[in-house]
């Protein structure tokens, strides 16, 4: 994912499948290269590169 692409899902509030790692998540920030992620599952928030997620 790109940061442009990633600024949407947030600032839009936009409902995606994003997954990081093979796992459902959902971006709660996004701020120069670095993602706020939370996991679907309930698991600890982590902050990821971008670069690392997908649709």
């Amino acid at each position: 994912m790109n940061y442009k692409r990633a600024s949407e899902i947030v600032s839009h509030g936009e409902i995606c499948d994003v997954y990081y790692e093979k796992k459902p998540v959902w971006i709660q920030e996004v701020e120069n290269n670095m993602a706020k992620i939370g996991f679907m599952d309930g698991s600890n928030e982590k902050s990821v590169k971008i670069e690392d997620l997908y649709e």
